[in-house]
Parts: C-alpha cells; sequence; structure tokens
C-alpha cells in the first residue's frame, strides 16, 4: 500500500484496529512481565540474576530486529510481513506461558522479541500511508496511544493477572488479541508491491552487534557493577567496534545498510534526537515510581498499578486533543508547552517526600502524562512531513529504535544514580546522626556499628537515604526535560509554511 493509493473510510478503520491490536500488544510485553518475574522465579527453578534474562533476551531480540524491518517489507511486502510478525508473536506468547523452564522461557522470548520488532514501525508505516496527509496528526495519535498507553498500562495489568489468575496469563492474554489482529490484517489490508533489493549483510550484522551490545550493557550493568564487571567491559568494546565499523562500510559502501536520504533530511534527524529524549523520560520514571510505591511507600501490587493509571489517562487525554489543536497550532509550540508541562510534574515530583499523599501522586501523574500526550504526536507527525513516502520502511523502522534505546539508557541511568546515591545518602546520614548513650556510646552510624542498631532505626535511615535519592532522580529528568526543549527550534513545519504561502 503506497500513501497515492484511495483506502475507503470504513476499510481505513479496519485497517487502523486491526494494526493497533498488534502494537498493542508488543508494546504491553516489554513492562508487562516486569511485576510477575517474582512468581515466575519459582515456577522456572531460575535464580535471581537469571530471572531477569526473561526481560533482557526479549528486549535485545526486538531491538536487533527492529533494524531490517525497512528491507523486508520492502522484499516480502508490507501486508505479509505484517501477517507473518503477528501470527509468530501470537504464537510464541502461547509457548512462553506454557514454559517449563528458564531456558525454554528465553528461547521463547528471543523468538517473541524477533517477531515482534516488526510490529510497531510497520504499523506506523502503514497509517502514514492510509490516511491522507491533512490527517496525519489524527493517525499519529492514535498510533501515539497504543505505544504510549502499552508501557504505562503494562505494570498494571501485569499485576492484576498475577494477583488474580497466574503469571502464565501475561503470555496468554495475547492469544485472543493476537487473532483478532490477524483475522483483520488478513481480511482488510490490501496487497503491496515488493521489490527486490540487495541486502546489506554485513552492514546489518556491524549495526546489530552494536546495538545488541549496548542493549545487553544496560541491561545487565547494574546487576554487575558496570564497569568493574569483565562482563561489561567487553560489551562496551563490541558496541563502539561495531558502530565504528558500521559507519565506516556504510561510508564505503555502494548500497548501505541504512539509506544515506534519511540522515539528509533534518526534521527526520531531529524528530530521532527528540524521541530519543522522550523515551529517556517517558520509561525511566516508570521505573522509579513502582519501586518507590511497593518498597517505600508499602503500597501493593494492585494499589501501585492503580496510582499509576492516570497518568495514562493523562497521555490519552493530550493525544485526542492534539489530534485536534494541529490543524489550528503550529506543533511546535504544542511540543513546548507538553515538555513544559513534564517539567514541571517532574520538579513536583523532586519534591515528594514518603508521607507524599494519594492525590498529589495522581495528579501529578496525569499532568506528564498530559504532556507527554502533547509531545509525542507532533514530533511522530514532523519527522516525517518532508521525508519522502518512499522512505518509510527503513525510517519508522530506525524512529522506534531510538525511542528504545532512548528507554533503555534511561532506565539504566536512574537505576545507576538510584543505587549508588541510596548508599551515599546513608553514609552521610550516619555521619550526622549521633547516638544516644544507651545505645552505643559516642558511636556515628556507619558500615562498621550499622548490623547493632535497633532495626527501626536502621530502616528510618534507610528510608530518608532513599527518599533523597528518588528526588535526586527525579530532579536530573527535570534538567533533561527542559534541556531538549531547544531542539524544537531545528523541526520545520511545512505544513504551516505552506499554509502561510496561501
Amino acid at each position: 500500500m503506497h500513501a497515492a493509493q484511495p483506502v475507503s473510510p470504513a476499510r481505513r478503520q479496519m485497517i487502523t484496529a486491526s494494526i493497533m491490536l498488534a502494537t498493542v500488544i508488543q508494546v504491553l510485553d516489554t513492562t508487562i512481565a516486569n511485576v510477575a518475574l517474582p512468581h515466575m522465579q519459582g515456577s522456572l527453578g531460575a535464580g535471581r540474576d537469571q530471572i531477569t534474562w526473561v526481560l533482557t533476551s526479549y528486549i535485545v531480540a526486538a531491538a536487533i530486529m527492529t533494524l531490517p524491518v525497512g528491507y523486508l517489507s520492502q522484499r516480502f511486502g508490507r501486508r505479509r510481513l505484517f501477517l507473518w510478525s503477528v501470527a509468530g508473536f501470537t504464537v510464541t506468547s502461547m509457548l512462553c506461558g506454557q514454559a517449563g523452564s528458564l531456558n525454554e522461557m528465553i528461547l521463547w522470548r528471543v523468538l517473541q522479541g524477533v517477531f515482534g520488532a516488526a510490529l510497531v514501525p510497520l504499523s506506523q508505516a502503514t497509517l502514514l500511508d492510509a490516511y491522507p496527509r491533512e490527517r496525519h496528526a489524527s493517525a499519529m495519535s492514535i498510533w501515539g496511544m497504543g505505544v504510549m498507553l502499552g508501557p504505562i498500562l503494562g505494570p498494571t495489568l501485569g499485576g492484576w493477572l498475577t494477583e488474580y489468575y497466574s503469571w502464565r496469563w501475561v503470555f496468554y492474554i495475547n492469544l485472543p488479541l493476537g487473532i483478532l489482529s490477524f483475522v483483520g490484517i488478513y481480511l482488510y489490508l490490501p496487497t503491496d508491491e515488493t521489490r527486490k533489493t540487495r541486502f546489506d549483510a554485513l552492514g546489518f550484522g556491524l549495526i546489530a552487534l552494536a546495538v545488541g551490545a549496548l542493549q545487553m550493557l544496560l541491561d545487565r550493568g547494574e546487576q554487575v557493577h558496570w564497569f568493574e564487571s569483565l562482563e561489561i567491559q567487553l560489551y562496551a568494546i563490541a558496541s563502539a567496534l561495531g558502530l565504528w565499523l558500521f559507519l565506516v562500510h556504510s561510508f564505503t559502501s555502494r548500497e548501505p545498510f541504512l539509506t544515506p536520504a534519511l540522515f539528509r533530511d533534518r526534521n527526520y534527524v531531529s524528530g530521532l534526537v527528540f524521541i530519543f529524549v522522550v523515551g529517556i523520560i517517558l520509561l525511566a520514571t516508570l521505573a522509579l515510581l513502582p519501586s518507590y510505591l511497593q518498597q517505600w511507600k508499602g503500597y501493593p501490587v494492585v494499589t501501585t498499578g492503580l496510582v499509576l493509571m492516570p497518568r495514562g489517562i493523562g497521555v490519552m487525554l493530550g493525544m485526542m486533543l492534539v489530534g485536534r489543536l494541529l490543524r489550528r497550532v503550529d506543533g511546535r509550540v504544542l511540543v513546548i508547552i507538553g515538555m513544559l508541562l513534564v517539567s514541571l510534574s517532574l520538579q513536583v515530583m523532586a519534591g515528594f517526600n514518603l508521607q507524599v499523599s494519594q492525590s498529589t501522586l495522581i495528579w501529578t501523574g496525569a499532568l506528564q502524562g498530559l504532556g507527554l500526550g502533547l509531545v509525542f504526536v507532533p514530533i511522530s507527525t514532523l519527522a516525517y512531513a518532508t521525508l519522502p513516502a518512499a522512505l518509510r520502511g527503513e525510517a519508522t523502522a530506525l524512529f522506534s529504535l531510538s525511542r528504545n534505546l532512548g528507554s533503555s539508557i534511561g532506565v539504566s541511568i536512574v537505576m545507576a544514580l538510584l543505587t549508588r546515591n541510596l548508599w551515599i545518602n546513608q553514609q552521610q546520614l550516619g555521619e550526622r546522626l549521633v547516638l544516644p548513650d544507651h545505645l552505643l556510646p559516642g558511636q556515628h552510624l556507619d558500615a562498621e556499628t550499622l548490623a547493632a542498631l535497633p532495626g527501626a532505626l536502621v530502616q528510618e535511615v534507610s528510608r530518608q537515604a532513599a527518599e533523597i535519592a528518588y528526588v535526586n532522580d527525579f530532579q536530573m529528568l527535570m534538567w533533561v526535560s527542559l534541556a531538549a526543549i531547544p531542539l524544537v527550534f531545528l523541526l520545520a513545519n511545512p505544513g504551516g509554511e505552506e499554509e502561510a504561502a496561501a
């Protein structure tokens, strides 16, 4: 299907519903399994470090296989690739639910990531082609709701299914949705032309090495103490070497893996950078809040999910508003307003303490969701505004990869800072705490005396140290959000220029 090919409104609605079902189940699986990991650990006989491979294997496989989506859609056709991807993702989801050992689970999660990698970029490209240029903002609103709500609602849905049914339903829930999506795509998505092109296997291998090693570094770093570990050092060397050789190969090859024209489009490159930053903020905050609420405020899993849900409502409201506003307001203005709202919510969160009320947690989450909703759609629209339709397959794959890498890097940074600051804060608070003589005469709290203290005092020092550590992370994310705002001025608004000229 190409941009020029007319699609009737009824058929367009069925195409949209079918491909968005596929998108939602794919992005849900990036976070839905997180809260179920302790339950899986016992069932699969895995250690605490081993069980994290359930997440890592999926993320790494999906990151690597996002790269060749543009080539595969040209070579085999978007419709055929969509059908194979949905079918494979649905079957492997069912097999994940039936896994009886850790090795089985990792195998099926890898294949689930391989099949699911194409779903998000294909859905974006398909919506851009199915809707006329003047309705691209509405199309990206629909697409953005699926992409943004999946990670936000994943922990809530995963916690509810695990609590009331079984962790296996975290995967089984994909089965009916996948079947509906497959049937809809089969019936309504038109067959498109295929084109035989040369596949740059060396270029793909090098960039896959760079991306895969970087993803492994980010996912494993916290567990093995980052660069103190030889494993992380090897990942860093492999990623840097793969990227360097890929760049050399791209400049010397006649048909490089990524079309150079992509990087000559200013709007698209600016959009890649901006969506990378949005990815950092989106999942980094989500990574911090569940542990903050469950470990330090004592919320159960289901309550945590309910407190986080208004963030998703804010995203939906923002995207519904922006779909209408983009017809009247410059998209760049909406992006600036959205980033300011996100920064404001993070500033309030940087003032949190462990007595923060549920109402404050709810309205700050909703405000942040509203801001992200206002940002995501204009960026997704403006990034493709000046890009030829023929490059959309490659472009959407790289766009999704940039967002995912931003999310991975953001999560790794905030969790590393959280762990480090928690330890530092405990030491600094201990140095300022003089104990009464009936506990430990004349002693300050340090590593040697910590074990000899009453449990309540140790717990309170840890709580205060955690409070400061979380505040530091929220404050850092606020500065990242503010620092990204000037990037908006790199984006052009061709729609607005055309209207002014008219």
